[in-house]
C-alpha cells in the first residue's frame, strides 16, 4: 500500500543516465531485450520521456543512440536540412537565431537543459529554424530521420500531445508575417485571472478519490453530510471545511497536520469533485461549507453495503495518493490567493519550493523571500494558449511549474521547448503546451525587489576593490523604551575574503550566548562550511592573529577592548572544535595549534581573571583529543559499539590482477590510488605502468586518478579493484564471485517476522547513519579529493541503500515459484510499511525504488496477482519534505535527496563571485547540512521488547545481505521468470 509513495528525479549511485553509455553504444539491431530493460530503467527517469507511453519509450530504446558533445559543439546550424531528432540527457545548449545568413549575427534566445526534446522539423525535411550549440559538456539521445518517421507513424496519438507544434496539437501557423498577425494561432492573451479548475474535467483516479471519501463519511460519520442553515438561509448536503479536516486527520497516519490535509481537499476542490457552497477557490480549514459532487443531485445515493466494503478496502490507498499529490494542490492554493492575503506559513511554504527551482538557483536568500510574497499562479489548461507576441513589451517574467511552452519565431516555426523548471521573459513568441502551469511574476515586482536588494547593500573596500558585502534585513521586532513597536535590522553576509567575514563574525558574536544556548546560525554556518573557502592551514593562524596580546597601561576601555576580543576568539575555537571532534586527531595543524592557544590563553589569565572561566572548557578540548588519540593507537576494537572509519584508520584489502589472483595490502583508508599502486608493487616487485581499475559486476571499468582518494569505500555493491598494466586495460574482466548468489533465501526469509526484520534493519542503519560526520556531506559534494578526506562513513551508507535496493530485486528474481513471489512481494511492502513507522526512511524508500526495478516491475503476473496495480515512481519531494519536518527525531533520512539537494545548491551557485567567497551558497548548503544534525538530535533506542528477544539470526541476516547488482543479470532472470508477452 505504500508503493504510491514513490519519487523519481532523485541521484542514485547507481543509477545515472552516464550509465547507458555502453548500451547506446552498440547498434540497434545487436541489443537484446535486457539491454532495452536498462536502458529503459534509465530513460523513464529523463525528464524529455517521463509523459512518454511505456510502449513507445520501449521502442526509443530500441532505436536511439548515444551522442556526447564537449562544450561549444555545433549540433547544427540555422537552415540545415535536419537528419536526427535529439533528447538532452545532461547539460545544456544554446539556441540561437539569426536574421541574416551570417552565423555571426546569430542571437541567443534561451538554453536548452536536462530533459529538453528538439529536432521535430525531420518530418517535413524543413530547414532548422536555429543553430543549436553545446553550452557544456552535453549528453544526448538522437534518433535517425527514418526511425523517427516510423516512430511517428506508429504512435502518432502518444507523440501527438508531447512534440512541438505544427507537428502537435496545435495548427500550423502561416509564414507569412502580416498573415500570422492576422490569424493568431490560437487565441488572444488571456489577462491574469484566478482559476477553480487545473483540468475541466476532474479524472477517473480523482473522481474516484472523492467517491470513496464520500462513502467512508457517510459510513464512518454520517451526520457530518446533513443540510445546515446560515443567515436564515439553507444548504443542501454539506460538510463544515473544519469538520472534514478533522476527520481526515483521524483516519490515516500519513496525514501529520491540518495543512497537509487541506492541500488532500484542495485536490479534490481543484477538480470539482468537491466544491464550496458559494464557489470559493481554495478550501479552508474554517467552518464553511463545502458539497460533495455527488450531493448536487436531489436523489443522492447512499453507498451501498459492497460500496462500503470497497470503501474500507480503498481508504488507506486513497489517503496515500492524496497526500502524495496534495502538496502541489496546497501550493497552486497559495499561489492563487493575492499576495497581501498571504500569511507567513503561506510565504514560507512558497519560498522552500523556490529553493528548488533552477532558474532561481543564482539569487540570494533575500530575493527569493522576496520573491515567496510576490509571486503568482497562472494556469493555462487550453493547449495553444498565447502568452505574449513577438515585438511586444515584456511585462511578466515566467518560471513554468508544470508542462512546457514552446518557443516560435515568425517566419521560422517553433526554434525550441521549455520545460519544467526553465524560465523566460525576453523570448519572441511564445505558446502554452498541453497542461502547463506557469509561476508568474510581474517586471515591476522583480525590478522592485531588485532595487531594494541593492539598496539594503552595504559594501566593505580596501584599495577600490569590495572585500566585504552585507545585505540589511529585518529582524522581527522589538519595543522601545516609549512602547511603541520599531523595526530592528541586521546585517547578513552575502560575500567577501576569507579574512575579512571571520572578522565580520568575531565582531559580531554575542557574548552573553552559552556555548550550550542556540548561537546565531551564520556564525555556525561559517565554522561548518569554512574548510571550502579557508582550510584550517589558514584559518587557524588567522584565529591566533585575531586574538590580540594583552593591552599594555591601566586604561579601562583598552582592557575592556582585549578581553571581549580575547572571549570572542575563544568563543569561536570552543565551536570549532566541537563540531570538528574526532576529526581534529587527523590534523597535526590543528592539534598543535590548540595546544598553542591554550598556552596563550593560561598566560593570558594571570593579567586577566576574566578569561579563567572559560579556559577548564579549552583544556578539556585539548586533553579530550590526546586521550582519543592515545587510545585510537592502542586499540581499534569495534566489536561493542560500531565507531566511525578516520582516514588514518589501516584496512586490509584485496587489490586483482588480470589472472584473478589477488595481493593483499595495508594502508590507511584515506590513501590515494598513488598510494594504493606504491603498495601493490612493494608486494607485485614492480609497479612500472601500472594502474588502478574499479570494475563492476557487469564489466564496466573505471581507470581511477592518481589523485583520487578512499577508493576502497566507492565501489559498488560488488565491485573490485583491479591493477594491471594499461596495455591490459582491455582483457579485464569481472570475478565470478562478483556475479552474486544462484539461490535466493526465500526459505529462510519467509520464517522471520517483517517486524522484526525492519527493527533490526532500523538498528544497523542507525548505527551507518550514527557514524557519518557532518563534514562528510561537504568533502562528497566539493570532492573528497580537493580536501584529501575520506567520506568512509557516509560512503558505506550509500552503499547500504543500493545494497537493500539489490536485495529486493535479488530475492523475488530468484524466486522461480509464482505462489512465494507474491508472498515476497507482501513481504517486502510490510517490511517498508514499519521502516516508516521506525521513521527509518532510507530503507523505506531503498525497498521502494527495489520494487520499482524494472526487473521486479515487469512481472506483470506476479503482480497481477499480489495488487492491483504496478508501482508508478513519481515526483514526491515536496511531500517527502514535509512528512521529515513534521517528524520528530530520531530519524534516519532518505540520503541520496539529501546529497541531491547539496549537489543542485552546488552547481548552481558559484563558490567565487568577483573572487570574493559566495557566502550565500555556503548558507544554502549549510542549510541542508543541519538536517542531519536534527535528525540524530535525539538518540536512538531501540524497540526493549523486540530487542530483548533473541534475534541473533535476524540480526545476522540483515547485515550479511548477498545480493546480484548486475542490472542485466536481473533483467534476464526477469525475462525467464515471466517472458515478454506477444
Amino acid at each position: 500500500i505504500f508503493l504510491s509513495f514513490l519519487i523519481s528525479f532523485i541521484f542514485f549511485p547507481v543509477i545515472s543516465v552516464g550509465n547507458c553509455c555502453p548500451l547506446f553504444s552498440c547498434r540497434p539491431l545487436e541489443r537484446s531485450s535486457e539491454d532495452v530493460d536498462i536502458i529503459f530503467t534509465r530513460l523513464k527517469e529523463v525528464k524529455a520521456f517521463e509523459k512518454f507511453h511505456p510502449n513507445l519509450l520501449q521502442q526509443i530504446c530500441l532505436c536511439g543512440y548515444y551522442e556526447n558533445l564537449e562544450k561549444g559543439i555545433t549540433l547544427f546550424r540555422q537552415g540545415d536540412i535536419g537528419t536526427n531528432w535529439y533528447a538532452v540527457l545532461t547539460g545544456s545548449l544554446d539556441v540561437k537565431v539569426s536574421d541574416t545568413s551570417n552565423h555571426q549575427d546569430a542571437v541567443t534566445i534561451c538554453t536548452l537543459g536536462i530533459g529538453t526534446a528538439f529536432g521535430e522539423s525531420i518530418l517535413d525535411n524543413t530547414p532548422r529554424h536555429a543553430t543549436i550549440v553545446t553550452r557544456e559538456y552535453s549528453e544526448l539521445l538522437r534518433i535517425e530521420q527514418k526511425d523517427f518517421k516510423a516512430l511517428w507513424e506508429k504512435y502518432r496519438q502518444y507523440m501527438s500531445g508531447l512534440l512541438t507544434p505544427p507537428y502537435g496539437v496545435m495548427e500550423t501557423g502561416s509564414n507569412n508575417d502580416s498573415k500570422y498577425e492576422e490569424t493568431p494561432l490560437i487565441e488572444p492573451h488571456i489577462p491574469h485571472r484566478p482559476t477553480k479548475t487545473i483540468t475541466q474535467v476532474p479524472s477517473e483516479k480523482i473522481l474516484r478519490a472523492g467517491k470513496i471519501l464520500r462513502n467512508a463519511i457517510l459510513s464512518r460519520a454520517p451526520h457530518m453530510i446533513r443540510d445546515r442553515k446560515y443567515h436564515l438561509k439553507t444548504y443542501r448536503q454539506c460538510c463544515v471545511g473544519t469538520e472534514l479536516v478533522d476527520w481526515m486527520m483521524q483516519q490515516s497516519p500519513c496525514v501529520h497536520s491540518r495543512s497537509q490535509a487541506v492541500g488532500m481537499w484542495q485536490v479534490l476542490l481543484e477538480e470539482g469533485v468537491l466544491n464550496h457552497v458559494d464557489q470559493e477557490h481554495y478550501f479552508q480549514d474554517k467552518y464553511l461549507f463545502y458539497r460533495f459532487l455527488d450531493d448536487e443531485r436531489e436523489d443522492a445515493p447512499l453507498p451501498t453495503e459492497e460500496e462500503k466494503k470497497e470503501c474500507d478496502e480503498e481508504l488507506q490507498d486513497t489517503m496515500l495518493f492524496l497526500s502524495q499529490i496534495g502538496p502541489d494542490a496546497h501550493m497552486r492554493m497559495i499561489l492563487r490567493k493575492p499576495p497581501g492575503q498571504r500569511t507567513i506559513d503561506d510565504s514560507e511554504i512558497i519560498y522552500e519550493e523556490l529553493l528548488h527551482i533552477k532558474a532561481l538557483s543564482h539569487l540570494s536568500t533575500t530575493v527569493k523571500r522576496e520573491l515567496a510574497g510576490v509571486l503568482i499562479f497562472e494556469s493555462h489548461p487550453k493547449a495553444g494558449t498565447v502568452l505574449f507576441n513577438q515585438g511586444e513589451e515584456g511585462t511578466s517574467w515566467y518560471i513554468i511549474l508544470k508542462g512546457s511552452v514552446n518557443v516560435v519565431i515568425y517566419g521560422k516555426g517553433v526554434v525550441c521547448t521549455l520545460h519544467e523548471g526553465d524560465d523566460f521573459g525576453k523570448l519572441a513568441l511564445v505558446n502554452d503546451a498541453p497542461r502547463a502551469a506557469s509561476i508568474v511574476l510581474h517586471k515591476e515586482d522583480f525590478n522592485r525587489i531588485l532595487r531594494d536588494v541593492e539598496a539594503n547593500t552595504v559594501r566593505l573596500k580596501e584599495h577600490d576593490q569590495d572585500v566585504l558585502v552585507l545585505e540589511k534585513i529585518p529582524a522581527g521586532n522589538r519595543v522601545s523604551n516609549q512602547g511603541n513597536s520599531q523595526p530592528q535590522h541586521k546585517y547578513i553576509v552575502m560575500s567577501g575574503t576569507p579574512e575579512k567575514i571571520l572578522e565580520h563574525f568575531l565582531e559580531t558574536m554575542r557574548l552573553e550566548a552559552t556555548l550550550n544556548e542556540a548561537t546565531d546560525s551564520a556564525l555556525n554556518d561559517f565554522i561548518m562550511m569554512h574548510c571550502v573557502f579557508m582550510p584550517n592551514s589558514q584559518l587557524c593562524p588567522a584565529l591566533m592573529a585575531q586574538y590580540p596580546s594583552p593591552s599594555q597601561g591601566t586604561e579601562q576601555e583598552k582592557m575592556d577592548y582585549a578581553l571581549n576580543n580575547k572571549r570572542r576568539v575563544i568563543r569561536l575555537v570552543l565551536q570549532w572544535a566541537a563540531l570538528y571532534g574526532d576529526l581534529l586527531q587527523e590534523d597535526e595543524a590543528a592539534l598543535a595549534f590548540l595546544e598553542e592557544f591554550y598556552v596563550s590563553v593560561s598566560d593570558d589569565t594571570r593579567m586577566i581573571a576574566a578569561l579563567k572561566e572559560q579556559l577548564p572548557e579549552l583544556e578539556k578540548i585539548v586533553k579530550q583529543h590526546k586521550v582519543l588519540l592515545q587510545l585510537f593507537n592502542t586499540s581499534d576494537d569495534r566489536a561493542q559499539k560500531r565507531q566511525p572509519i578516520r582516514g588514518s584508520d589501516e584496512v586490509l584489502f584485496k587489490v586483482y590482477c588480470i589472472d584473478q589472483t589477488y595481493t593483499t595490502i595495508r594502508v590507511p583508508v584515506s590513501s590515494s590510488v598513488k598510494e594504493v599502486i606504491s603498495a601493490v608493487a612493494d608486494k607485485l616487485g614492480s609497479g612500472e605502468g601500472l594502474i588502478i581499475v574499479k570494475m563492476s559486476s557487469g564489466g564496466e571499468k573505471v581507470v581511477l586518478k592518481p589523485h583520487d582518494v578512499s577508493v576502497f569505500t566507492t565501489l559498488s555493491v560488488n565491485g573490485r579493484l583491479f591493477a594491471c598494466p594499461r596495455d591490459q586495460f582491455d582483457s579485464l574482466a569481472p570475478l565470478p564471485e562478483q556475479e552474486g548468489p544462484s539461490t535466493g533465501t526465500v526459505g529462510t526469509f519467509e520464517l522471520m517476522s517483517s517486524k522484526d526484520l525492519a527493527h533490526q534493519m532500523t538498528i544497523y542503519d542507525w548505527e551507518l547513519f550514527n557514524c557519518v560526520h557532518e563534514l562528510e556531506l561537504i568533502y562528497h559534494t566539493f570532492g573528497r579529493h580537493n580536501f584529501k578526506k575520506t567520506t568512509a562513513n557516509l560512503d558505506l551508507f550509500l552503499r547500504r541503500f543500493n545494497e537493500i535496493q539489490f536485495w529486493v530485486v535479488t530475492e523475488i528474481c530468484l524466486c522461480s515459484q509464482l505462489s512465494k513471489r507474491v508472498q515476497l512481494l507482501k513481504k517486502y511492502i510490510k517490511i517498508a510499511a514499519h521502516c516508516k513507522e521506525y521513521k527509518n526512511l532510507n530503507s523505506f524508500f531503498a525497498i521502494i525504488m527495489g520494487l520499482s526495478n524494472v526487473a521486479v516491475s515487469r512481472l506483470s503476473l506476479t503482480w497481477e496477482v499480489s495488487l492491483s496495480y504496478n508501482p508508478d515512481p513519481s515526483r514526491n519531494h515536496r511531500a517527502y519534505r514535509l512528512t521529515v519536518a513534521k517528524l520528530d527525531p530520531p530519524i534516519i533520512p532518505f540520503m541520496p535527496l539529501l546529497i541531491k539537494d547539496m549537489t543542485f545548491t552546488h552547481e548552481g551557485n558559484k563558490t567565487l563571485t568577483d573572487n570574493l567567497v559566495n557566502f550565500e551558497k555556503m548558507r544554502m548548503i549549510a542549510n541542508t547540512v543541519r538536517t542531519v544534525k536534527f535528525c540524530r538530535s535525539q538518540s536512538f533506542n531501540p524497540d526493549a521488547a523486540l530487542t530483548n528477544k533473541n534475534h541473533q539470526d535476524v540480526r545476522s541476516y540483515v547485515r550479511q545481505l548477498n545480493v546480484i547488482d548486475n542490472q542485466r543479470t536481473l533483467s534476464q532472470m526477469s525475462h525467464r521468470l515471466e517472458p515478454r508477452r506477444a
